[in-house]
């Protein structure tokens, strides 16, 4: 109990000083309000403006948690194919990785011209940006089985069916959380990026709209609630994580 609330207890201490050295800055330095709010100033916002970020976030929160399942779910599958099928790694495998140096900034107006400012678009998007991290933590994963491990399913006459099932499959699952976690934050990037570039409402929209229009306490009152976003999406994969991966504590 005392180890847990340490554990808590220090990123609490470390966020406080590092707000009241934001706002001390802001009061020493005398910044203006348009280039840099106060930390009370922004919770203020945030409070003020509270229906338009609620209203702005669901849209966000739909993309990019869609994005997240989208992406995870290909990339597990793709995972999957190419544990088992040499011949479709090497062909395929090299064009996943040229695929992921092209920047989604970059990406992002192409889909929207196929798709239109549909939610559609700002879903592929979110998934992109979360596919390649568990695709390549998935096969580490599917491989994270030993020699010796795989002889004795051999020996018990372990069908392929069964040796990913029972071997593969929950050897994998520490590393499939390592990527889940990176893209509980990143699926929100994406969703917001592809507000950038086109659409009505969300986040990313509030964004270019209060900094275009001097409107600084909800620019950051926008950036706060997305962090929030992402954070809980971070914090329920690791609840999962906790509740799915047990025997490694044991």
């Amino acid at each position: 109990m005392v180890s847990s609330l340490k554990n808590w207890l220090w990123p609490v201490v470390g966020i406080v000083s590092l707000l009241v050295l934001w706002h001390a800055a802001v009061v020493v330095f005398q910044v203006k309000t348009f280039v840099a709010p106060s930390p009370l100033a922004v919770v203020a916002a945030l409070w003020t403006n509270r229906w338009l970020l609620l209203n702005n976030l669901y849209p966000t929160a739909l993309e990019a948690i869609s994005g997240f399942a989208l992406g995870n779910t290909v990339a597990v599958l793709l995972a999957t194919l190419f544990i088992h099928s040499q011949t479709l790694r090497r062909m395929y495998f090299p064009a996943v990785v040229i695929f992921n140096t092209i920047p989604i900034i970059a990406l992002s107006p192409i889909l929207i011209l196929i798709f239109g400012l549909t939610v559609t678009s700002k879903v592929i998007i979110a998934a992109i940006i979360c596919l390649f991290p568990t695709l390549v933590n998935m096969i580490r994963g599917f491989e994270a089985v030993s020699a010796s491990e795989l002889e004795l399913m051999r020996i018990m006459a372990a069908s392929r069916r069964e040796v990913f099932f029972r071997l593969r499959l929950p050897r994998s699952l520490p590393f499939l959380f390592s990527a889940l976690r990176i893209a509980s934050t990143t699926c929100v990037i994406g969703a917001i990026v592809s507000e950038w570039i086109g659409a009505r409402d969300g986040i990313g929209v509030l964004i270019i709209q209060s900094t275009f229009e001097y409107r600084t306490e909800v620019l950051y009152a926008s950036i706060v609630t997305s962090s929030a976003l992402a954070l809980t999406l971070f914090g329920i994969v690791a609840l999962v994580e906790a509740a799915a991966v047990r025997w490694r504590t044991n």
